[in-house]
């Protein structure tokens, strides 16, 4: 079924194993902007390289993200589904919000949890030893460790991991029909809206209890669903895909593995060049220009939309020489696979944290890890708007 849809997904959102297809590549090096659809059948100018991604996503005055329909959810007005949706706001409201959120995600703050990630990344290991091989590194490692982290933040029970990660990969699914995801999305705001009325009438020590104690007088019930909702599913489900195809990705290379397993110092680095090298987030939020403008030499007019192809800007020779090869020990910390701008990823600093106790303690446990099956029949997630892995059969 995906190599049947491959097709008709949108170009911006195509790619091939660990790369962007060859034909965003060479729109890369064509002047001006490439032209794609999104998946709702809107025209749109292609960003590919980095400077001009730089440009886009750093400009908040010139390119909105307010400015674009949304899915449409059942019994849930446009500005209802907005609300607390940090991706869809600008500045102001975007810059009020965003500052209610950023001392949970500090750095200082994030460092606080290292020791808990530690624990949950040893307790799935343990799991994955007792079992015995082989296994599936997608369940039995890469979903549980950030899905149990995020829960544990957010004070959501685990006990309902499945159920939020089924409609999370639902609602992020293309190939489902618009009302189906519209749908889904109406559950996924009902489950938050009870966990938001809970944390009202009894506020925990999770972060949800934090807002509410701290700013529930600067809040709404729709902007803390808002923020939950998005959070739930932006904490786990990129560093999930990023802790599986980014595994894929350094067994394809033991030489680079032994180095994250055997280094401590070359960790942080081998994030952000995973991290750069694989961009599992296709392109983030489209943008609207909000008057006439031009980028890369190209005439925008106002109410155009520009798509910013992430895995494209992230390959340009601008950024790093040599960029469709996986260095680990290069710093590439300047990458746009977290976004730029006021809309770098507001988890960034927990999505580091996980990776970089994950990946080490996931090459040590198991020194010999080795896909169990050929690399031709890994079962990459297509048709997704983040990239990964359904299935990933490992052996040690």
């Amino acid at each position: 079924m995906a190599t049947a849809q491959a097709p008709v997904l949108p170009l911006h959102m195509r790619r091939d194993r660990f790369d962007p297809p060859a034909e965003i590549a060479a729109i890369r090096e064509q002047p001006g902007l490439g032209r794609v659809t999104t998946p709702i059948g809107r025209p749109a100018w292609l960003v590919t390289r980095y400077e001009d991604a730089r440009e886009v996503l750093g400009d908040a005055t010139r390119f909105s993200s307010a400015g674009l329909p949304v899915i449409p959810v059942p019994g849930a007005a446009p500005g209802e589904q907005r609300s607390g949706n940090l991706l869809m706001l600008d500045p102001p409201e975007h810059t009020r919000l965003r500052r209610l959120l950023t001392g949970e995600f500090t750095v200082k703050r994030i460092r606080r949890l290292q020791p808990r990630i530690a624990e949950i990344v040893d307790a799935q290991l343990d799991a994955m030893e007792q079992a015995g091989p082989p296994a599936d590194l997608v369940p039995d490692f890469a979903l549980p460790v950030p899905s149990l982290v995020i829960c544990e933040l957010l004070g959501v029970p685990y006990a309902d991991r499945a159920e939020f990660h089924s409609r999370a990969a639902k609602q992020l699914d293309l190939t489902r029909p618009l009302e189906e995801r519209g749908q889904v999305a109406m559950e996924s705001r009902a489950y938050m809206g009870e966990l938001v009325d809970r944390a009202f009438a009894e506020p925990g020590d999770d972060m949800l209890g934090m807002l509410v104690r701290e700013h529930g007088d600067d809040l709404t019930r729709t902007e803390l669903i808002g923020i939950s909702s998005l959070l739930l599913i932006a904490g786990h489900e990129t560093t999930a895909n990023m802790l599986a195809i980014g595994t894929l990705a350094l067994l394809r290379h033991p030489e680079q593995a032994a180095v994250v397993r055997d280094d401590p110092e070359a960790t942080a680095p081998a994030v952000e060049e995973l991290m750069r090298f694989l961009s599992v987030v296709h392109t983030g939020v489209p943008r609207v220009a909000t008057a006439d403008t031009e980028v890369a030499g190209q005439a925008v007019g106002a109410g155009d939309v520009l798509v910013v192809s992430l895995p494209a800007a992230d390959r340009d020779r601008a950024l790093v020489e040599d960029p469709d090869r996986l260095d680990v020990g290069r710093a590439a910390s300047h990458h746009v696979a977290f976004g730029h701008g006021v809309h770098h990823c507001l988890g960034a600093p927990l999505a580091r944290m996980e990776m970089a106790t994950a990946f080490p303690a996931l090459l040590r446990r198991f020194p010999t890890l080795a896909p169990a099956i050929p690399f031709e029949d890994v079962d990459f997630r297509s048709a997704s708007v983040v990239h990964g892995l359904r299935s990933l059969p490992v052996t040690w």
